[in-house]
């Protein structure tokens, strides 16, 4: 097996390029290094030869209210004369034992080719659809006089971070870009950002870019966008429509269900790109008891829990859901409800029932009633519009 560690100063560079060759980089000098707020790990073969890479990134996610400790996982590279080997799974294994030990309860990530993850245990629970538009198809209103729509700058971010945090806290899956990655301020991360607001108050906001040309294939691409009444989001639909005469196709990845999307003609929609993320847990208990539960929900399920990455996962576990927390002791009670560790992010995520589960070979069970773990997919799908 390969020896793997975190990367040191000097390694970054080989990282770096392993990374490049990976993914098909153009050619470049290796960025300054950032390690604030993630851990880069490395594989290495016995000559001392790096031959795989991961990155856990120090996340946090929103989970109905609760804001749950995350280890994210992003570039995952494996030498191709090492591809097969047990490289990735060797730091994947090595990445989950960390993130638990600083205090990780879940984990996120988007795949290149999902088999090797889900060998590991992560499962896919969404994906991230990106979505093309007519422009000149987009609603143009009156609009509303109480409104201020405005330019924002680099001065409005905190603003728009917070209406962000307002939209999202309550959700399942969302980050909570605290991460540094997101807390930089020194200029716009888009081309132009239009606030919309109420005496003074941000409801608000489209961060957008403006792409190349003015022909038929020219492209407004809304790298982020978000409001928090019905008003503010007519407002924001119809600046993107002014575009009309120059960019002919609006690209945007919305929130699933969010006010933007309630005003947007997504019958018109043709998909420019689907990203599918994959979920597990890190500490199921951690995952279990630091995120937040539907206040009606009430019950108990006793089940038996297989991980073979994270074996401080694997035994039989008491779900305990009441007035919005939950809890999960180990528990010396026959179960006849067997938990994958891929069935436990499905449920997590509110991606499956359990008896569609059991149709899947992720749950298995004999005489009790499949669905009485249900109680742990208690709450809203998750959902994720972060890219890593």
């Amino acid at each position: 097996m390969p020896d793997v560690r975190e990367l040191t100063p000097d390694d970054l560079n080989d990282a770096w390029q392993l990374g490049r060759l990976a993914f098909g980089s153009d050619p470049q000098p290796p960025p300054p290094p950032n390690p604030a707020g993630r851990t880069l790990y490395g594989a290495f073969d016995p000559t001392g030869t790096l031959i795989g890479k991961a990155v856990d990134l120090h996340d946090d996610q929103w989970w109905a209210g609760h804001a749950v400790p995350a280890a994210d996982v992003a570039g995952v590279a494996v030498a191709p004369e090492a591809r097969g080997t047990g490289v990735g799974r060797a730091l994947l294994k090595t990445l989950l034992r960390n993130a638990r030990d600083r205090g990780a309860a879940v984990s996120t990530l988007f795949p290149t080719t999902a088999a090797p993850y889900r060998a590991c245990g992560w499962e896919i629970t969404g994906q991230l659809r990106t979505l093309d538009l007519p422009t000149a198809t987009l609603p143009r209103h009156r609009p509303d006089p109480r409104l201020t729509v405005r330019a924002g700058t680099t001065a409005d971010l905190p603003n728009t971070a917070e209406l962000y945090r307002r939209v999202a806290h309550h959700r399942n899956g969302l980050l909570t870009r605290t991460h540094p990655r997101f807390t930089a301020t020194d200029e716009l991360p888009y081309d132009g950002l239009t606030l919309v607001e109420h005496d003074g108050h941000l409801l608000g906001y489209a961060g957008w870019d403006r792409g190349r040309g003015y022909g038929p294939d020219a492209v407004l691409t809304v790298e982020d966008i978000l409001a928090t009444t019905a008003d503010a989001a007519r407002a924001l639909v119809g600046v993107l429509a002014s575009w009309h005469s120059v960019t002919p196709t609006l690209r945007l990845a919305p929130l699933p269900g969010d006010t933007i999307s309630t005003h947007l003609p997504l019958e018109r929609a043709r998909e420019h790109e689907r990203d599918a993320w994959m979920h597990r847990p890190v500490d199921i208990v951690r995952a279990v008891q630091t995120r937040g539960w539907p206040t009606h929900t009430h019950g108990q399920v006793t089940f038996t829990l297989t991980d073979d990455l994270a074996d401080w996962n694997t035994g039989t576990w008491r779900l305990t859901v009441a007035d919005g927390h939950a809890d999960l002791h180990r528990s010396t009670d026959d179960a006849d409800l067997h938990l994958t560790v891929r069935g436990f992010a499905r449920l997590y995520t509110g991606t499956a029932t359990a008896r569609a589960l059991a149709e899947t070979g992720l749950l298995h069970h004999s005489t009790s009633d499949p669905s009485d773990l249900d109680l742990l997919a208690a709450g809203p799908t998750a959902h994720l519009i972060d890219y890593f």
